[in-house]
């Protein structure tokens, strides 16, 4: 399910060190266990050329200005919570992201027995796993001088704010680091005819109808904005409604994931409601707020449920297409 848009992701990587806290206290059996193993305990994938490119060492300019020598073929690669790419691309990475030892389980039918890293990439861990590619994401992650000791390590390409806080750009531009641009281009037309698909199967079983993603963590409700996260797969890509809550909350809103009040979500009017439940494991008490069951979705049973575990609380090609899969599935159910 990281200026504006770097604060999204600040606050959403600061919630979700709350709610994988809490889910690695509750029934987490199917949770790949993070391992403290050094990297020989991993088994990465390749980053192999693509067949109709010889890999090579090639020099390119990361969103930052600084020119980069990519490795022709690098066997051990970290990016952390960049990983959706990695597995839409085919290539394993030698480390995965973890935060308060929860891990991406939506990415663990690929990733499982992969190595975690902490969140923050102390420099003593990612030498643990010797790299030959660092591949970064938000201008925050180098700030203060981090770049050139992440480059002491390995050849270290950033993204980019502008980049990373667009999941399209990011896959095509990792494809090309990787030398993997003609899969990355794949990788993209396919979740492309598949959003297309999917919004006309929607418009025409569902016409006109309205949704808001709403995330219960530690008794308290967050919604989705409107235009980034998963509000952007339910309202850009498959062309529902955006209620009128959603659009108040959004503009104010600085995050992906924006508080909002239970006496607010009492005046939320969308047809379908989405509700991504951290306090499973702890009694979700404020489901069992009487105002709560005033809710218009909630009073027509239109709610579906999915666990913090799932792909709702981040952004890739890989967690899009699995929100599609559940829209279709649980909502048009077709």
């Amino acid at each position: 399910m990281f200026a504006t848009k770097r604060k999204s992701i600040t606050i959403l990587l600061g919630l979700m060190l709350m709610s994988l806290w809490l889910a690695a206290c509750g029934n987490n059996n199917n949770k790949a266990e993070p391992s403290t193993s050094g990297s020989t305990a991993s088994q990465p994938a390749s980053a192999s050329a693509s067949a109709s490119a010889p890999a090579t060492e090639r020099k390119l300019t990361d969103g930052l200005g600084h020119e980069v020598t990519i490795p022709a073929n690098p066997q051990r690669i970290i990016a952390s919570y960049l990983e959706d790419y990695l597995v839409a691309l085919g290539v394993k990475p030698v480390a995965q992201w973890t935060v308060a030892n929860g891990i991406q389980d939506y990415l663990q039918g690929t990733l499982k027995g992969i190595p975690t890293i902490p969140y923050d990439l102390p420099f003593e861990a990612v030498m643990s796993f010797q790299p030959d590619l660092l591949i970064i994401g938000p201008n925050s992650t180098v700030e203060g001088g981090k770049y050139e000791q992440y480059a002491k390590i390995a050849p270290t390409f950033v993204l980019g704010d502008d980049t990373v806080n667009d999941w399209r750009k990011a896959l095509l531009k990792i494809g090309e680091v990787l030398n993997k641009s003609d899969e990355a281009q794949k990788v993209l037309d396919a979740y492309e005819q598949k959003a297309a698909d999917a919004k006309a199967k929607i418009q025409a079983a569902l016409p006109n109808q309205s949704v808001a993603a709403i995330w219960l963590v530690q008794n308290s409700f967050f919604v989705v904005s409107d235009k980034q996260s998963s509000g952007d797969v339910l309202y850009n890509d498959l062309g529902f409604k955006v209620p009128a809550v959603v659009k108040e909350i959004s503009a104010k809103g600085t995050g992906n994931w924006n508080p909002i009040s239970l006496e607010k979500l009492a005046d939320l009017d969308a047809d379908h409601l989405i509700l991504i439940n951290s306090d499973k494991g702890t009694g979700s008490a404020a489901l069992n707020d009487p105002i709560w069951k005033t809710i218009k979705a909630v009073k027509n049973g239109h709610v579906y449920e999915y666990p913090s575990s799932s792909s709702w609380l981040y952004y890739g090609p890989v967690a899009s297409s699995q929100m599609i899969d559940n829209v279709l599935n649980d909502i048009v159910k077709k």
